[in-house]
């Protein structure tokens, strides 16, 4: 749906990223991880047409990106930074509908989806406050409310930069139940940058990790999260156990480095 060949950026330093292939299929959640400035955010922008690549190719469903409109492609390709700055009084209602601008839904097609999600992420008691009333967690909410609102109405493709960073653990667990049925259930593909190695390991089907301005390694989740390949990422020991439903938990040394 989106593929990425030898797509790198070397424009300025603070955001380089080495030569990758990547692509992402229908009805999967990909992770991404790393520590901070490896380049999760550089991947994200180059991989949504925010920053030019210096080099490679990038084709969202066979079609050079470049090539196609805006408005076009905002109905198949949607993307949520970590900054989202809003400094207008806005309803949460308007600011979530302001995502299906690209869609030209009918206006009861879009009440549905903005009811629906909503609904999913326990927002209903929220939609007519002022936007600039709420907390930091509430307002991440919404604004995902907003990019989702935005999914193509045909499988399409969602990225998240650090979607869950200001929510509390219940709206974590709620927000990624979420994007796992938008991929498998609506065949959306979604990627998103995580820093919970727990959340990547319970919820993601393939993993990325990134140090350094490259993709280090790619593949299925329990292939690539090995506690000696993370520890070497992090520069700290991570243990891996098992939880009763066989998954992986992780969990790194206090104090110590490797």
């Amino acid at each position: 749906m989106l593929e990425a060949l030898g797509l790198a950026h070397d424009r300025t330093a603070s955001r380089r990223l080495l030569p990758f292939d990547l692509r992402l299929t229908g009805g999967e959640l990909c992770g991404v991880i790393g520590p901070n400035g490896a380049g999760k955010s550089t991947l994200v922008a180059l991989l949504s047409g925010l920053l030019t690549p210096s080099a490679g190719a990038l084709r969202l469903k066979g079609r050079e990106l470049a090539h196609v409109p805006l408005k076009e492609r905002a109905r198949h390709l949607t993307v949520m930074m970590q900054r989202q700055p809003l400094d207008f009084a806005f309803s949460v209602r308007d600011v979530i509908a302001m995502g299906g601008y690209p869609l030209d839904l009918p206006l009861p097609a879009l009440e549905q989806r903005i009811d629906s999600l909503a609904t999913a992420m326990d927002l209903q008691h929220l939609l007519q406050r002022n936007y600039l009333s709420l907390s930091g967690g509430e307002a991440q909410r919404v604004q995902l409310a907003r990019v989702l609102v935005q999914r193509g109405c045909e499988p399409s493709v969602i990225l998240l930069d650090e979607p869950l960073s200001a929510l509390d653990l219940r709206h974590q667990h709620q927000a990624l139940a979420l994007f796992r049925t938008l991929a498998r259930q609506e065949g959306h593909a979604v990627l998103l940058v995580l820093h919970d190695l727990n959340l990547a390991a319970r919820y993601t089907d393939s993993l990325l990790l990134i140090g350094n301005g490259a993709v280090l390694e790619q593949g299925p989740t329990d292939k690539v999260m090995q506690p000696g390949r993370l520890s070497e990422l992090f520069s700290v020991p991570i243990e891996r156990y098992q939880t009763r439903d066989g998954l992986g938990l992780f969990t790194s040394i206090a104090g110590s480095e490797l």
